[in-house]
Protein backbone atom coordinates (compact mmCIF):
# COMPACT_ATOMS: atom_id res chain seq x y z
CA UNK A 1 0.00 0.00 0.00
CA UNK A 2 1.28 3.53 -0.96
CA UNK A 3 0.38 5.58 2.15
CA UNK A 4 -0.57 9.21 1.38
CA UNK A 5 -0.74 10.88 4.31
CA UNK A 6 0.25 9.82 8.15
CA UNK A 7 -1.66 11.35 11.32
CA UNK A 8 0.16 11.19 14.51
CA UNK A 9 -1.27 11.91 18.10
CA UNK A 10 -0.11 11.39 21.72
CA UNK A 11 -1.69 10.41 24.41
CA UNK A 12 -0.06 11.73 28.36
CA UNK A 13 -1.49 11.96 31.36
CA UNK A 14 -3.76 8.61 32.56
CA UNK A 15 -4.86 6.71 29.61
CA UNK A 16 -8.47 7.37 29.89
CA UNK A 17 -8.24 10.07 32.06
CA UNK A 18 -5.22 11.97 30.38
CA UNK A 19 -4.98 14.13 27.08
CA UNK A 20 -4.25 13.59 23.47
CA UNK A 21 -2.81 16.07 20.59
CA UNK A 22 -2.16 15.89 17.57
CA UNK A 23 1.65 15.93 15.95
CA UNK A 24 0.70 19.44 14.36
CA UNK A 25 -1.30 20.56 17.43
CA UNK A 26 -4.42 21.36 15.22
CA UNK A 27 -6.25 18.88 17.58
CA UNK A 28 -5.90 19.08 21.63
CA UNK A 29 -8.51 17.26 24.06
CA UNK A 30 -8.81 15.94 27.80
CA UNK A 31 -10.22 12.81 28.05
CA UNK A 32 -11.62 11.28 30.93
CA UNK A 33 -13.59 7.72 31.78
CA UNK A 34 -17.39 7.95 31.03
CA UNK A 35 -19.41 7.71 34.44
CA UNK A 36 -21.00 4.10 33.08
CA UNK A 37 -17.65 2.86 33.25
CA UNK A 38 -16.91 4.20 36.67
CA UNK A 39 -15.42 7.45 35.91
CA UNK A 40 -15.97 10.72 36.50
CA UNK A 41 -17.31 11.71 32.53
CA UNK A 42 -17.35 15.04 31.96
CA UNK A 43 -14.99 15.45 28.90
CA UNK A 44 -14.32 13.00 25.51
CA UNK A 45 -13.28 9.57 25.81
CA UNK A 46 -11.62 7.11 22.93
CA UNK A 47 -14.81 5.60 22.21
CA UNK A 48 -15.94 9.09 21.12
CA UNK A 49 -12.72 10.17 19.07
CA UNK A 50 -13.41 6.46 17.26
CA UNK A 51 -17.05 6.85 16.61
CA UNK A 52 -16.19 10.42 14.96
CA UNK A 53 -13.48 9.48 12.87
CA UNK A 54 -15.54 6.40 11.38
CA UNK A 55 -18.63 8.35 11.16
CA UNK A 56 -16.44 11.10 9.15
CA UNK A 57 -14.82 8.34 7.02
CA UNK A 58 -17.54 6.29 5.99
CA UNK A 59 -19.55 9.34 5.03
CA UNK A 60 -16.25 10.19 2.68
CA UNK A 61 -16.64 6.35 1.23
CA UNK A 62 -20.26 6.54 0.91
CA UNK A 63 -20.20 10.28 -0.99
CA UNK A 64 -17.58 8.72 -3.16
CA UNK A 65 -19.66 5.69 -4.14
CA UNK A 66 -22.57 7.61 -4.54
CA UNK A 67 -21.23 9.91 -6.96
CA UNK A 68 -20.12 7.08 -9.34
CA UNK A 69 -23.88 5.96 -9.46
CA UNK A 70 -24.73 9.22 -9.66
CA UNK A 71 -27.42 9.21 -6.38
CA UNK A 72 -28.13 12.82 -4.92
CA UNK A 73 -26.50 12.59 -1.40
CA UNK A 74 -28.10 15.80 -0.66
CA UNK A 75 -29.11 16.11 3.19
CA UNK A 76 -26.86 12.47 4.03
CA UNK A 77 -26.02 11.84 7.89
CA UNK A 78 -24.00 9.39 8.83
CA UNK A 79 -24.06 8.50 12.66
CA UNK A 80 -21.80 5.91 13.95
CA UNK A 81 -22.54 4.34 17.71
CA UNK A 82 -19.42 2.57 19.22
CA UNK A 83 -19.47 0.19 22.32
CA UNK A 84 -17.13 -1.29 24.91
CA UNK A 85 -17.71 -3.84 26.98
CA UNK A 86 -16.33 -7.28 28.64
CA UNK A 87 -15.00 -9.60 25.96
CA UNK A 88 -15.67 -12.94 27.90
CA UNK A 89 -11.39 -13.47 27.69
CA UNK A 90 -10.54 -10.85 29.93
CA UNK A 91 -10.46 -7.99 28.14
CA UNK A 92 -12.96 -5.43 26.20
CA UNK A 93 -13.99 -5.45 23.00
CA UNK A 94 -15.71 -2.91 20.67
CA UNK A 95 -18.81 -3.27 18.63
CA UNK A 96 -20.36 -0.29 16.29
CA UNK A 97 -23.63 0.46 14.40
CA UNK A 98 -23.11 2.97 11.57
CA UNK A 99 -26.84 4.73 10.91
CA UNK A 100 -27.29 6.57 7.19
CA UNK A 101 -29.49 8.72 6.38
CA UNK A 102 -29.95 9.19 2.37
CA UNK A 103 -33.47 11.01 2.58
CA UNK A 104 -32.99 11.67 -1.37
CA UNK A 105 -32.68 8.20 -2.51
CA UNK A 106 -34.95 5.22 -2.59
CA UNK A 107 -34.25 2.74 0.06
CA UNK A 108 -33.18 -0.50 -1.89
CA UNK A 109 -30.84 1.60 -3.17
CA UNK A 110 -29.64 3.18 -0.37
CA UNK A 111 -28.65 -0.06 1.09
CA UNK A 112 -26.65 -0.81 -1.95
CA UNK A 113 -24.77 2.37 -1.50
CA UNK A 114 -23.77 1.53 1.94
CA UNK A 115 -22.63 -1.40 1.29
CA UNK A 116 -20.49 -0.23 -1.29
CA UNK A 117 -19.29 2.32 1.13
CA UNK A 118 -18.62 -0.46 3.67
CA UNK A 119 -15.93 -1.83 0.84
CA UNK A 120 -14.40 0.93 0.24
CA UNK A 121 -14.68 2.63 3.54
CA UNK A 122 -10.22 2.39 5.23
CA UNK A 123 -12.26 1.88 8.86
CA UNK A 124 -14.88 -0.74 7.20
CA UNK A 125 -11.40 -2.45 5.94
CA UNK A 126 -9.44 -2.27 9.32
CA UNK A 127 -12.16 -3.39 11.39
CA UNK A 128 -14.00 -6.04 9.32
CA UNK A 129 -13.45 -9.84 10.93
CA UNK A 130 -12.21 -7.92 14.24
CA UNK A 131 -15.03 -6.09 15.30
CA UNK A 132 -18.93 -6.37 14.94
CA UNK A 133 -20.27 -3.83 12.77
CA UNK A 134 -23.40 -3.31 12.20
CA UNK A 135 -25.15 -1.18 8.79
CA UNK A 136 -28.78 0.42 8.98
CA UNK A 137 -30.25 2.93 6.58
CA UNK A 138 -32.63 4.53 9.08
CA UNK A 139 -36.37 4.21 8.11
CA UNK A 140 -37.52 7.34 8.82
CA UNK A 141 -35.77 9.28 6.04
CA UNK A 142 -34.91 7.05 3.31
CA UNK A 143 -36.84 7.72 0.31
Amino acid sequence: MQVLYTASATASGDGRDGHVETSDGTFTLDLAVPKEMGGAGGAANPEQLFAAGYAACFHGALRLVARRAKADVTGSVVAAEVGIGPNGSGGFGLTVQLVVDLPAVPRDAAEQLVEQAHQVCPYSNATRGNIEVALAVRESLAA
